[in-house]
């Protein structure tokens, strides 16, 4: 289980990255989350995701809101959309 926050949301499209403290953004879809709708998350919302890979790059395998504290680039507002 890994920690970070909502980076970006596509709602129109159903999905998502999870901005990580050390690496790249992580990939999810809407099917992926748990305990929430895809509709409920916000961006800069302290997640906690199961990490796996795909052809594309690092993916999500589950997401559900919590977490102990979204990375300091969200937390200091740097980050772009």
């Amino acid at each position: 289980m890994a920690i970070g926050s909502i980076k970006r949301l596509v709602r129109d499209r159903g999905f998502g990255f999870i901005k990580v403290e050390n690496g790249p953004d992580v990939f999810f879809h809407r099917s992926h989350v748990r305990d929430a709708s895809f509709d409920a998350l916000e961006e800069g919302v302290a997640v906690e995701f199961e990490p796996a890979e795909s052809d594309k790059g690092p993916r999500a395998a589950w997401v559900k809101l919590g977490g102990s504290k979204p990375p300091d680039a969200v937390n200091q507002g740097e980050m772009t959309v």
